[in-house]
């Protein structure tokens, strides 16, 4: 192939290309501008390199040169020419006067062709849509990945089409995602159980002291000296419970339940009966009123969460008792499978006081069985919106969430429990989080601030690949990092219409307005009422904790009330997802 250039500097991990006046390739062939990449010949190897800047200005030969290019130098292929080798870095670095060209098809093949069985193929390259771009599975999920973008950019649906191809890839690895908008509760279809405050079993006992005072208190800080009498009462209502609970054989030797040794953290349970008991005996003891007055409060704080029908959730069963753990752990995190390996996690129907406890529940159990089976059934954490609950700015969020993303992010790999974030707002994210995310898929970003961050995130000798950022079409990525073989730009491929998520399906702006009269109003407002006032299943009382597990699974999405006329008002047909 004819040379459009030659070398005419280098300098570390960088060089200076003189484009020449004269040549034989047309000037549609050249075509060197900036993030194309190059191939530079040398003896020993072609190195390849990538076009950060052409200028025109202050070229030194204007007879022989007709500008000059900034190039970053990526890497190299080495070996015979039938069985060349790709490799990153440069070992061989070029001299004045070697040859430039434009990289073929076949160069980039060499590159980004699967040399494993370990690599997922997501998409085409920009330069040279004849090449398929492919991901190395293990890289990504053990080093963990995050997927950057604004909003309508095809975030979404590039991370339906990633979960789809590891799910291809590693059908024993199991899939947890937090689905913070019901967007994604079809595009797995029977491989993915599909969970929502309907159908979820998550006993109030699995959580920690921090996350149920976030409950009890509806995400404001708690009352200290409420704090003080919960912290003490609830490993005596954890005693008596394990005291008492085995066995209902009379003259049972009694154990106190301040010996037997649990703290406020322990995943054991306990009855909410035990510790109101608990806090009325103390406040018995009390002459003072104004002391009673705290213990009064706090149990109807416990009794007005307790009777709330949108916590069914979690205190179904609250004083019936039952130790549930295996069975919870085992539904929430598919052991075993089941031919269903993947769980979408709902938030979007939750009260919002109570998400961020339950999303800090869900990653701590994530991680802590990870660490206790020692890795040897590996999960993958995938959190959407991720800025929301590791925010960079300490005040805002839920303290115990972050810690718990945070303990994945630096622990996880060990214990087989991968994390994989989502989010348009990278800016906003914990940067110990982000930094520990070594494959980036960005897509567009127009926030300075987010830029930024990019920039320091990534280590690439292609960094300046990201001024591309904010003029990235749709479905466009910058792959950066260890899952692929170089920062390159790509398109992710087309998605499959079952595989889509709900919110790439948009409502139109202009709605035909037959039918939305009172009758319609009156429809939305039973569907509304509907979804905080009702309860799905048996009473605990005459159920036990296996068939409300099983029933748990088999409940269906949110549904429009049955008095709803699907064909008067087409607004409504779509079911809540």
């Amino acid at each position: 192939m004819t040379s459009f250039g030659r070398v005419i500097s280098v300098r570390g991990s960088q060089a200076r290309v003189g484009i020449l006046a004269t040549t034989q390739m047309a000037a549609s062939e050249v075509r060197a501008t900036v993030g194309r990449f190059i191939t530079i010949h040398c003896p020993k190897a072609t190195i390849i390199a990538i076009i950060s800047e052409v200028t025109s200005e202050a070229v030194a030969d204007a007879e022989t040169y007709l500008a000059t290019a900034s190039v970053d130098l990526l890497g190299e292929i080495l070996g015979p020419a039938e069985k060349p080798k790709f490799q990153r870095g440069v070992t061989h670095y070029p001299t004045i006067g070697d040859a430039v060209e434009m990289i073929t098809s076949q160069e980039l093949r060499t590159i980004y062709t699967p040399t494993t069985a370990d690599q997922i193929d997501i998409g085409a390259l920009q330069q040279d849509p004849s090449v398929r771009a492919c991901v190395n599975v293990e890289e990504m999920l053990s080093k963990h990945f995050a997927v950057l973008g604004s909003t309508g950019v095809g975030k979404s649906t590039g991370v339906s089409l990633l979960l789809n191809e590891i799910l291809k890839a590693r059908p024993n690895l199991r899939l947890f995602l937090l689905d913070v908008h019901n967007e994604y509760g079809r595009c797995f279809g029977e491989r993915a159980l599909v969970l929502n405050p309907r159908n979820l079993k998550l006993p109030f006992w699995l959580f920690n002291f921090e996350e149920i005072v976030d409950v009890l208190f509806g995400g404001r800080p708690g009352v200290p000296d409420e704090l003080d009498i919960l912290a003490e009462v609830i490993p005596l209502a954890k005693g008596a419970y394990t005291q008492y609970g085995g066995s209902d054989r009379i003259g049972l030797k009694r154990i106190d339940p301040k010996n037997i040794g649990y703290t406020v953290d322990t995943p054991v349970p306990y009855r909410l009966v035990d510790l109101i008991n608990q806090i009325d005996e103390r406040m018995g003891k009390l002459e003072n009123r104004s002391s009673r007055i705290i213990y009064h409060k706090l149990i109807s704080r416990i009794e007005t969460v307790r009777n709330d029908p949108r916590y069914a959730f979690m205190f179904d069963n609250a004083n019936v008792g039952g130790d549930t753990m295996a069975e919870v752990v085992s539904h929430l995190f598919r052991l075993p499978a089941n031919g269903r390996p993947m769980t979408v996690m709902q938030l979007a129907g939750f009260p919002a006081e109570v998400v961020d406890s339950v999303v800090s529940v869900l990653c701590r159990m994530a991680f802590d069985f990870g660490l206790w089976s020692d890795g040897v059934s590996p999960l993958l954490f995938i959190c959407e919106e991720a800025h929301r609950y590791a925010s960079a700015d300490r005040s805002i969020g839920f303290g115990p969430t972050r810690k718990a993303i945070s303990r994945i992010a630096k622990e996880g790999r060990k214990y087989g429990v991968y994390l994989g974030l989502v989010t348009q707002r990278p800016a906003e994210l914990d940067a110990t989080i982000i930094s520990q995310c070594n494959t980036l898929f960005t897509m567009r970003l127009a926030n300075e601030r987010d830029q930024s961050l990019l920039r320091s995130a990534v280590s690439d000798a292609a960094a300046n690949l990201l001024s591309f950022v904010p003029s990235l079409g749709t479905r466009e990525v910058l792959a950066f990092g260890e899952g692929v073989a170089l920062p390159t730009r790509l398109r992710f491929k087309e998605v499959p219409p079952h595989q889509m998520p709900r919110s790439e399906a948009t409502i139109a702006t202009v709605r035909s307005s037959a039918g939305h009269d009172m009758q319609f109003v009156s429809a939305v407002l039973e569907r509304w009422r509907g979804a905080t006032s009702s309860r799905d299943g048996e009473s605990a009382a005459n159920s036990d904790r296996t068939s409300n597990l099983a029933m748990a699974a088999d409940a269906p999405l949110l549904q429009p009330t049955m008095g709803l006329d699907p064909e008067r008002f087409s607004l409504l047909k779509k079911p809540l997802r």
